[in-house]
């Protein structure tokens, strides 16, 4: 079971990325996903979620209105497009997979892909 992601890189402040994870190994129609981020010396956190079904997606506060989360079943891929960057979005991003059909963050993701890196510079 593995959740590739890519995407990330060097972007001016106020450019755009898109990221990418594909999954493999397992379907993951079924399951909530997300996007996660760790800025150097910070704790992991919460980006965006989607459900199994490409519904009800849910921001951060600090990033509503930038970033966009869709996922595409048919080819076991998760996106985030991230808008309208700035300096503190930068971070290693990690997306992540729930078994259950619409995320509750109270409790931890199941599945864990290894990272891309996004840094905004100003």
């Amino acid at each position: 079971v593995q959740l590739q992601a890519s995407g990330g890189g060097l972007v001016q402040a106020g450019g755009s990325l898109r990221l990418s994870c594909v999954a493999s190994g397992r379907t993951f129609s079924a399951d909530a996903m997300g996007w996660f981020g760790q800025a150097p010396g910070k704790e992991r956190e919460f980006v965006a979620a989607v459900n199994w079904g490409g519904g009800s997606p849910y921001y951060a506060d600090s990033v509503k209105g930038r970033f966009t989360i869709s996922r595409d079943n048919a080819k076991n891929t998760l996106y985030l497009q991230m808008n309208s960057l700035k300096p503190e979005d930068t971070a290693v991003y990690y997306c992540g997979a729930q078994a259950q059909r619409a995320i509750n963050l109270r409790f931890g993701m199941d599945y864990w892909g290894q990272g891309t890196q996004v840094t905004v510079s100003s």
